[in-house]
C-alpha cells in the first residue's frame, strides 16, 4: 500500500476488518505463525484467546502483569481503532515477548464480548466472565492493564474509572495499581499522558468482581486538550459520560447527543464506518510498542 495512510500498518492489517473475518481464529493462526502457542477459553457466550508463553517466561519473586485486548467489534464497524490496532499491537509485543530470556511475568487475554457489556449491563461483558473465573481462583493480585482504542494519537490516556471505589483493601490495591500506571506513563511519555473520565472496557468487568483493572488508551493531543477543557467547563459532564444516560445528561444540563458533542472526536468515530483505517495515526504504534515494552521490563516485588 505504499504511497498511502496505512504504510504503517501491518501488512495484513486490512484482512482483520471484513466482516466476514473470524477474528478469533485469525488472531491464533497468525501468533501460530510467529511460534506461538494460545488456548481458547470459552466462557458462556465469549471465546477469550489466552496466549502460552514457556514456563521460564513467570516467577514468583515479581507481581503478575494481565494484560487485556478486545478483539470482538460492533456490528457494521470496520473497527480499526476499536479494537484492531491494539490487538496488533499486542500480538507483536507477544512476539517479542516469546523471544525474550528471562521472566516477564505477563499474562495475555484477547477477550471476546467487551462490546456487550455498553447495553446489556457489566454482568454480560466477556471479561466479566475472566475476572469471576479469576476470582474462583483467588487471582486478585495480578496488575491488571487493559488497553482500548491505542491506534489515534500520542497521548496516552489513563482512564479514571475505579477511583474512589471501594473500601478498605480493595482502595488501597487499586490505588497502587494506579500510581505504579502513572509511573509507567511518565518514563514511557514523560509530559505527554492524562488521567481522564473514559468510558468503560473490560476493566469494568474486573473491578465489578473487585479486582483492581486500569484502561488505557491514546487520543491526539488536541482533542484531549479540548475534552479536558469540556469538562471544567461543564459541571456534571464527567458523570453524564460514564453513564451515557437521559438522567446524567439532563443533570448537567445536556442532551444525549450534546454529551457526545463534548467528547474528543475519536470517540464519535468509534462504532461507525468512520472506524477505518484512515482514522489511525503513524504515531500511535511506536508509542504503544514503547508502553508495552517498558511494561513487560516492569518488575514490581510481591
Amino acid at each position: 500500500m505504499a504511497g498511502t495512510r496505512a504504510d504503517f500498518l501491518p501488512a495484513d492489517f486490512e484482512t482483520f476488518l471484513p466482516p466476514d473475518c473470524d477474528r478469533c481464529h485469525f488472531i491464533i493462526d497468525r501468533l501460530a505463525d510467529r511460534g506461538i502457542d494460545c488456548s481458547i477459553i470459552e466462557i458462556e457466550t465469549s471465546r477469550h484467546i489466552f496466549v502460552r508463553f514457556s514456563p521460564d517466561a513467570y516467577t514468583p519473586q515479581f507481581r503478575m502483569k494481565t494484560v487485556l485486548v478486545h478483539y470482538d467489534r460492533v456490528e457494521n464497524s470496520p473497527g480499526a481503532n476499536d479494537n484492531s490496532a491494539a490487538v496488533f499491537q499486542v500480538m507483536d509485543w507477544a512476539e517479542r515477548l516469546a523471544a525474550k530470556k528471562g521472566p516477564h511475568n505477563v499474562r495475555i487475554f484477547f477477550s471476546d464480548g467487551e462490546e456487550m457489556g455498553g447495553s446489556s449491563g457489566v454482568s454480560s461483558q466477556g471479561a466479566f466472565g475472566i475476572a469471576a473465573k479469576f476470582r474462583s481462583l483467588g487471582i486478585m493480585n495480578d496488575d491488571v492493564y487493559v488497553f482500548d482504542c491505542c491506534g489515534r494519537g500520542s497521548v496516552a490516556v489513563l482512564s479514571q474509572a475505579g477511583t474512589g471505589a471501594g473500601s478498605g483493601l480493595f482502595r488501597q490495591r487499586f490505588n497502587d495499581l494506579i500510581r505504579r500506571t502513572e509511573n509507567l506513563l511518565r518514563e514511557v511519555s514523560p509530559g505527554k499522558w492524562m488521567t481522564l473520565p473514559v468510558p468503560y472496557s473490560d476493566n469494568a468487568g474486573f473491578l465489578a468482581c473487585g479486582i483492581p483493572a486500569v484502561a488505557i488508551t491514546l487520543l491526539p493531543a488536541e482533542e484531549a486538550t479540548l475534552y479536558l477543557r469540556n469538562l471544567y467547563q461543564t459541571r456534571g459532564l464527567e458523570q453524564a459520560i460514564m453513564k451515557n444516560s437521559e438522567a446524567a445528561a439532563q443533570k448537567a444540563g445536556l442532551e444525549l447527543y450534546q454529551v457526545k458533542e463534548k467528547q474528543p472526536v475519536t470517540w464519535r468515530l468509534l462504532h461507525t464506518e468512520y472506524d477505518n483505517i484512515l482514522s489511525l495515526t503513524p504515531e500511535s504504534f511506536p508509542l504503544m510498542a514503547r508502553l508495552l515494552d517498558t511494561l513487560a521490563a516492569l518488575k514490581t516485588p510481591v
